[in-house]
């Protein structure tokens, strides 16, 4: 029997978790920006190498809830926390204990639980002298007993080999759970949703990100000419619609079009994208409207 297991990447927003992820598979399955809370659902990549398996979960990041958006994906985060075999702890050499990290310390399962958690100090080729690795890898040891504590570059393939081997160590033995050459449990239309909120996130100011949602509304096949794909991008606000839209259509049209190139990738496939944008005014907060954009269950 080979090894197989859940490893969840967990961590406060922004400490490079979903760039982990797609590092680890070689493979884009979860959106990045340079944007907070970038992450809004647990999002899994699968990893097949000969007869070890190993189910990535990527998990929005652990910070206090500011909305009812906020406490679903807090509690999608802490239940993957619980049910997986390894926890990956990540953090960075600017944001290392900081109330947040606090937080998901305090979340951690208890070291009679034997769970396997590996704290994981992202980003620390940014620390121009590596001795001042060593007070945070001191203090990391005198609040919880990790089983490794490993520094990285998650942007250096090397690195993430290297914590892909102790990983391995510490993953039990068990049957394949996944077919070997699937990649993520996400659908077609929700990497469609992801790709789309990515280009928003890259392109509009401060103030858009946080209140963008996307929905597919109708995907149209035919046996002649492109996909066509209709999607509504959601904003809370009328000042947020017309950053979105930008003067004469321009910033609509650059999220159009980045978006329709990296579906194309997705696809493999010719894309006709159409969007629109709409106003849903406090959406975050709004049971049914979750529903609808698929962030509650």
């Amino acid at each position: 029997m080979g090894k197989s297991g859940f490893v969840a990447i967990s961590g406060q927003p922004n400490v490079g978790k979903s760039t982990m992820l797609n590092g680890f598979l070689k493979e884009k399955v979860a959106i990045i920006s340079k944007k907070p809370e970038t992450t809004r659902d647990n999002i899994r990549g699968v990893l097949t190498e000969n007869a070890c398996q190993i189910i990535f979960v990527d998990t929005p990041g652990i910070h206090k809830p500011h909305d009812l958006l906020g406490k679903i994906m807090l509690t999608r985060a802490q239940s993957t926390l619980m049910e997986s075999d390894i926890i990956l702890f990540v953090t960075d050499p600017r944001s290392a204990f900081n109330k947040d990290d606090e937080n998901i310390f305090n979340r951690l399962p208890k070291p009679e639980e034997n769970k396997k958690v590996i704290f994981v100090i992202n980003k620390a080729d940014k620390l121009k002298e590596k001795k001042r690795l060593l007070p945070l890898i001191k203090k990391a040891k005198s609040l919880y007993p990790f089983n490794e504590i490993v520094p990285i570059c998650a942007l250096k393939q090397n690195d993430l080999d290297e914590l892909l081997e102790v990983i391995k160590s510490y993953l039990p033995e068990g049957p394949l759970l996944y077919p070997e050459d699937q990649l993520t449990d996400k659908t077609n239309e929700f990497m469609i949703q992801e790709i789309i909120r990515e280009k928003v996130l890259t392109e509009t100011y401060e103030e858009v990100p946080h209140s963008v949602a996307v929905v597919i509304d109708e995907i149209t096949d035919s046996a002649k000419g492109p996909l066509k794909i209709y999607a509504t991008i959601f904003v809370e606000r009328t000042s947020q619609k017309a950053i979105v839209i930008g003067k004469d259509g321009s910033m609509m049209k650059k999220i159009g079009e980045t978006a329709r190139i990296d579906i194309e990738k997705l696809l493999e496939r010719g894309v006709y994208l159409n969007l629109w944008v709409k106003v849903y005014k406090k959406w975050k907060e709004n049971p049914s409207a979750l529903r609808e954009m698929g962030y509650s269950d």
